[in-house]
């Protein structure tokens, strides 16, 4: 792709999103969320890939239905209420269609079925940014609209987004499906909170993020994108494997790694709140979730591919690829546990 059309792209993107950041108006939120929409299908598009296509086509057609139902929502909430203001929209019937529209941006369950296809058409830079930057824009709309909407659609999609992004990995064989199917789990754990701890969920957002980077980086540096593929990696670059492993077992929310900070917190504000069934859901789901994060661990570094040659391989070409954002993400998902106190005490 041509640099400068890819440029004007990404500003695009990031335009998208800061209109709906900045915005407290229905239709300038909606246009932002048009604006990165619009953006980001070329993105996808790009590799003239038959599979590339197909996940641009799915993509478009979700989105524009999400962004259909959120025009039709605030319009409805505008004729009911007369007030076009995001954090003022009080309908109990549009904040709930609102909600749903804003879940299916994002791919929360029971609306996330176009989430692992779409994904596992694109490549992984691509990937990365709708794994991440693409959630922010619809995430800070569902945080406006959350003290008004009501808590048992939220911990419904919550609890029915960490099973089903569980049980949806454990059987994958493809890397980017199983990021897809992390990703609806980490969503869960989200919005089972946000009703009660906002602050938290920002966290976890930004938690997730840097996580997901981190693992999306570490497979592009690798040029994985199957777990046969990671099982062939380990004799060519070792300290990357071991960090990526590291990586996979913070994403599983292991402790000491930064993963387990936001489900600690969360695990703990639920039972503060007297919900100590649905806190005990929540970790026996994130067991599923760990099963599929060692078995790619175990895949990765416990087994090696079968070769006579130990020596080097000395004919293997050096990467050009940048790896100063992946050290950055990689410290982050590892070591950010101990400042938890400081966190909690921020956040209070």
């Amino acid at each position: 792709m041509n640099p400068y059309v890819y440029m004007i792209l990404l500003s695009s993107l990031g335009i998208g999103t800061t209109l709906t950041f900045a915005s407290s108006h229905w239709l300038l939120a909606w246009m932002g969320l048009e604006i990165n929409t619009m953006a980001i299908i070329p993105l996808m598009a790009q590799q003239h890939h038959p599979r590339a296509t197909e996940a641009a086509t799915k993509y478009f057609l979700t989105q524009a239905t999400a962004a259909a139902m959120i025009l039709f929502a605030s319009t409805t909430n505008a004729w009911i209420t007369g007030d076009w203001n995001i954090p003022q929209t009080s309908h109990p019937a549009t904040t709930s269609l609102l909600t749903l529209a804003l879940a299916l941006k994002i791919g929360l369950a029971p609306m996330h079925f176009w989430l692992p296809e779409v994904l596992q058409g694109l490549n992984l830079t691509t990937g990365l940014i709708l794994s991440t930057w693409q959630k922010l824009a619809p995430f800070i709309l569902i945080y406006q609209i959350a003290p008004n909407t009501n808590p048992t659609i939220l911990m419904s999609m919550g609890i029915l987004s960490t099973l089903i992004g569980g049980w949806g990995g454990l059987n994958q064989t493809q890397l980017r499906k199983i990021l897809a199917y992390s990703s609806i789990a980490h969503l869960g754990w989200m919005i089972i909170i946000l009703h009660f701890m906002p602050a938290l969920t920002l966290l976890n957002l930004t938690i997730y993020i840097i996580m997901t980077s981190t693992m999306f980086l570490s497979l592009k540096n690798l040029s994985a994108t199957k777990i046969n593929s990671l099982a062939i990696t380990w004799p060519k670059t070792p300290t990357l494997m071991v960090l990526t492993m590291l990586s996979l077992l913070s994403l599983g929310g292991l402790p000491p790694l930064t993963g387990f900070m936001p489900k600690w917190l969360i695990l703990q504000e639920l039972t503060k709140q007297n919900l100590p069934i649905t806190a005990t859901i929540m970790a026996m789901s994130a067991l599923l979730s760990l099963f599929f994060y060692l078995r790619l661990c175990y895949s990765s570094t416990l087994t090696t591919f079968p070769n006579t040659n130990n020596t080097t391989t000395s004919w293997h070409k050096k990467t050009t690829q940048t790896t100063m954002p992946l050290t950055i993400m990689t410290i982050l998902t590892l070591m950010l546990l101990p400042t938890t106190p400081i966190i909690t005490t921020m956040m209070a």
